[in-house]
C-alpha cells in the first residue's frame, strides 16, 4: 500500500505525513507531447487511445503551493478537449506559462497531468502557506490566479494570469497527488466521501456563479430558467441552483433515462429533445433554429406561463442560436461553454429588438466556490455523481464524457483504494440521508464501480 494512503486510512497524525517522503514519481493520467497529432485526420478522436496512466516526475511545490495526496478526482469536458487536442494542443499553454521562468517553467514539460477536480488530504505545505496544515482534508478550486495581479481582488475571473488548473496548467487532479496554490484549496465537506466531494469543485462553482453570484445572471424567486443538458455535470448542479433559490428549471434531456435523472434532482418539466424536433446536427440551419425555438418556446409557455427569464447555455453552436430566440424579451442567455463547436450563429434581432442580454461566464472565483462548498456542506446542495472508475480505467471514464452518454458526473478513485471513504461526520450524513446525497448513483453504467 501506498504510504501515504496507509497514513490516511489509518487516520494517523499530521507529524507522521509530515515524517514520509515524496516519492520521486507518482501514478498519474497524462498526456504526451509527441500524441499532438495522432488524431489528424480522424473523425472519432478517441481518448482511450491519448491518455496514459503511468509514473510521472513528482515537482517540487513552490512557497505558495501544497501537495495533495489527490484521493479522488472526476472528468470534465476540458479533459476530452486536452486529450483530443483541440481546439489546439494545451502543450502550447503549457510552452506560454513556462516561459515566464521561475517556478512557472516546472509546467512546461513533455508529459501533462491532466484534471480539474480533486479531493484529497494535504500533505506539504510551501513555507508562504498560512491558511492550510498538514493533514488538512481539502477539495481543489480548479482556477489557478495570480494573487499580485491587481484584478484578482476585484474578481480573480477577470485576470489575465487567470489558468483553469489541469488544463491550461501541469499536475492536475488525475492522479495520485497534485500541486495546487494555496489559494485553491476549500474544506472538504466533512459528511461526504471522497469520490462524492470530488465532483463539485468545477461544475458546482461554474454554475453558482452563472446563475447565483453577483457577476452572472443574477436568478431570483420567480424565474424560469432553461437549463440545457440538465442530466449532465453542469446542468444537474444548475437544476438545483434554480430549484433551491425560488425558480422553476425546465430541463432539456436527450433520453428517458436523462429525464429520470433530472426528475430526481426535483425538476418537473422536463422536455426531451425529441419534442422540438432538435438532431444531433451541431449546425442546424436557421430555419431549424427558428422552427426548434418556436416549438421549445410554446412547450415552456405551456408549462410555465410565459416564456423563460434565463437560459442556461453550455452547449453552444448547436443550441445558441435557440436560446437567444426563445429567452423572453429583455431576459438572459449565459454562457459558459460550447461543447458542440464555438462558432455561434444567431438572428441578432431576436436579441437587440427585444433587450436581451447574453452574459460570459467561465469557471468562479474563490468566494463562489467557497459558496458553493457551504451550501454542499449543509446538505442543501447534494453532489450530482453518478459513475464511478479506478484511474487505471480514466480513458473510459474520459471516453463516457465524450460520448455524452453519462448522467451528472463520473467520479475517479486515485489513491482511495475503494468507494464510501473519507466520512468524518457520519452523524450529518446520517441527518441528511444517503439518497438525498446520492440521488444520481443508480444511473452509474454496469462497467462503474
Amino acid at each position: 500500500m501506498n504510504p501515504f494512503l496507509e497514513a490516511i486510512v489509518e487516520n494517523r497524525p499530521a507529524d507522521a505525513l509530515e515524517r514520509l517522503e515524496l516519492p520521486g514519481e507518482y501514478v498519474a493520467a497524462h498526456l504526451r507531447a509527441e500524441d499532438t497529432g495522432m488524431f489528424r485526420g480522424t473523425a472519432d478522436k478517441d481518448v482511450r487511445k491519448s491518455l496514459r496512466v503511468g509514473p510521472v516526475a513528482m515537482p517540487e511545490p513552490a512557497p505558495d503551493e501544497v501537495v495533495v495526496a489527490v484521493m479522488a478526482s472526476s472528468i470534465n469536458y476540458n479533459t476530452v478537449w486536452s486529450a483530443t487536442f483541440e481546439p489546439v494542443p494545451t502543450f502550447e499553454f503549457l510552452r506560454r506559462y513556462g516561459a515566464q521562468g521561475g517556478w512557472a517553467a516546472r509546467h512546461d514539460q513533455p508529459f501533462q497531468v491532466v484534471g480539474s477536480d480533486a479531493a484529497g488530504v494535504v500533505v506539504r505545505t510551501g513555507s508562504n502557506v498560512r491558511r492550510w496544515r498538514i493533514g488538512d482534508h481539502v477539495v481543489v478550486h480548479p482556477v489557478h490566479v495570480d494573487e499580485q495581479e491587481p484584478v484578482t481582488h476585484e474578481d480573480a475571473m477577470l485576470g489575465t494570469e487567470m489558468r483553469a488548473w489541469g488544463y491550461e496548467t501541469n499536475y492536475g487532479g488525475l492522479g495520485e497527488f497534485a500541486v495546487a496554490r494555496a489559494s485553491m484549496l476549500v474544506p472538504k465537506p466533512p459528511h461526504l466521501t471522497w469520490e462524492e466531494a470530488a465532483v463539485t469543485p468545477m461544475c458546482g462553482s461554474t454554475a453558482y456563479r452563472m446563475l447565483v453570484g453577483r457577476h452572472g445572471a443574477r436568478m431570483k424567486q420567480g424565474d424560469v430558467v432553461l437549463v440545457w443538458g440538465a442530466a449532465g455535470g453542469l446542468g444537474a448542479y444548475a437544476v438545483q441552483f434554480v430549484r433551491n433559490g425560488g425558480g422553476i428549471p425546465v430541463a432539456v434531456v436527450g433520453s428517458a433515462r436523462k429525464a429520470e435523472a433530472v426528475r430526481r434532482l426535483g425538476c418537473e418539466v422536463v422536455i426531451d429533445r425529441s419534442e422540438i424536433g432538435l438532431s444531433d446536427d451541431p449546425d442546424p440551419s436557421p430555419e431549424e433554429v427558428i422552427a426548434a425555438g418556436k416549438r421549445l418556446g410554446g412547450i415552456i409557455r405551456r408549462e410555465t406561463g410565459r416564456d423563460p427569464d434565463i437560459v442556461f447555455e453550455h452547449v453552444g453552436r448547436a443550441t445558441f442560436g435557440i436560446s437567444v430566440f426563445v429567452a423572453a424579451r429583455g431576459g438572459t442567455v449565459v454562457t459558459c461553454g460550447s461543447s458542440t463547436g464555438h462558432h455561434h450563429e444567431f438572428d441578432n434581432r431576436y436579441l437587440w429588438m427585444r433587450l436581451k442580454r447574453v452574459i460570459g461566464s467561465h469557471g468562479a472565483n474563490l468566494q463562489e466556490q467557497a459558496e458553493t462548498g457551504q451550501l454542499v456542506a449543509t446538505g442543501a446542495v447534494s453532489p450530482t455523481l453518478s459513475a464511478l472508475y479506478p484511474l487505471a480505467e480514466v480513458g473510459e471514464a474520459t471516453r463516457l464524457v465524450q460520448r455524452n452518454e453519462h448522467v451528472g458526473k463520473v467520479g475517479v478513485l486515485c489513491l482511495a483504494p475503494e468507494p464510501g471513504l473519507g466520512v468524518t461526520a457520519p452523524e450529518l450524513r446520517a441527518r441528511i440521508g444517503a439518497d438525498r446525497i446520492n440521488p444520481l448513483r443508480d444511473f452509474a453504467p454496469a462497467s462503474s464501480l
